[in-house]
């Protein structure tokens, strides 16, 4: 079947597994880091903003992850909560381990930048004694994000979740999420992305981030077509590539392909897009859009969010994003 199946007996849609950590975001836009003085602190990390945007538009949501023991792991898991996640699977770590910190430079509106704290930080000491397969198979649906592959024992646990995922008909969504720094290099990158992409059903990245998948195939020419097809001979039925504000393009394995564009905004930071378009996707095929629907609605989640503040905070319901889809323009390249 080319189509997503989700088992709609499950009592949970959705859960992500991976990166929960701290969003720091600059106060005074318009300068450098060098110069700011005060951040708002966020719960951040993508799976955890994908989840937070999931379950914000409505589905049954849980996360499997870990934090640190004190005061910064009780407010990821606190603030969950408060948006409905079931965190039963957010396992506390007993090693002193701290929580990842991401200070954000907001310069202009194009021009942002992230300052990463990921030294012993708790999400990546995730192990396969927090995977548990009876809570997996419990759910329509299962999202890995990139970062969790970087270290192990998270590496481990990723791949556990996904034998629990195929076992049991779970659909699996890869965000392919790359942070350079939590890499040893990327023929570790490359290797490790591969070797998960091969178990999953819909794969999400920039055309940079499946360039870096790539990089030891010795390929004499790739594209967005020969992309998409590498994976649809192994599980993939939909593969997304984002080419930033030119908009997507989703291949589906039944041959078809689909743009998406973008919808004008006044922008105010750059990141947090790609969180909220993957969390908008995905809650649209999930309650049976097109994937063409799912696009204009993950756009649309984007626009929104890249107009906000923070990243997790600014993830919007369903009657925001039909609203703002309502008014404003919408921008179909048709070339990238």
């Amino acid at each position: 079947m080319n189509k997503l199946q989700f088992k709609q007996d499950r009592p949970l849609d959705f859960i992500a597994l991976g990166r929960l950590c701290i969003d720091l975001n600059a106060n005074e836009t318009q300068r450098p880091m060098e110069e700011t003085k005060t951040f708002t602190k966020y719960v951040g990390g993508s799976p955890a903003n994908i989840a937070i945007g999931v379950s914000r538009l409505g589905l049954n949501t849980g996360f499997i992850g870990k934090v640190s023991d004190d005061q910064m792991g009780r407010f990821i898991t606190s603030y969950l909560t408060e948006n409905n996640i079931d965190t039963d699977h957010v396992a506390i770590d007993r090693t002193g381990a701290v929580t990842g910190l991401a200070f954000t430079e907001i310069k202009s509106p194009t021009d942002c930048s992230i300052l990463m704290y990921r030294d012993n930080v708790a999400d990546l000491k995730l192990d396969v004694h927090n995977v548990s397969e009876g809570y997996i198979k419990q759910s329509k649906a299962l999202l890995i994000s990139g970062t969790a592959l970087a270290q192990s024992p998270s590496r481990e646990a990723v791949f556990l979740a996904l034998e629990y995922a195929r076992k049991h008909e779970v659909v699996v969504f890869f965000d392919i999420d790359y942070r350079p720094y939590t890499w040893a290099s990327e023929e570790e990158t490359s290797t490790y992305y591969n070797l998960a992409a091969e178990k999953c059903d819909v794969i999400i990245g920039t055309r940079e981030e499946f360039d870096m998948m790539e990089k030891l195939l010795n390929l004499e020419a790739s594209s967005d077509e020969v992309t998409a097809n590498r994976w649809f001979s192994y599980n993939a039925k939909i593969v997304i590539i984002k080419h930033g504000g030119e908009g997507s393009i989703a291949y589906t394995k039944d041959g078809n392909s689909y743009r998406g564009g973008i919808f004008k905004t006044k922008v105010l930071k750059t990141f947090g897009a790609g969180d909220s378009y993957a969390s908008a996707f995905i809650y649209g095929v999930m309650t049976g859009m097109s994937v063409k629907e799912a696009m204009r609605f993950g756009s649309a989640s984007a626009s929104i969010v890249i107009s906000r503040h923070s990243c997790s905070d600014a993830m919007p319901t369903v009657a925001e994003i039909k609203e703002f889809m309502s008014s404003a323009e919408e921008i179909l390249q048709e070339t990238y």
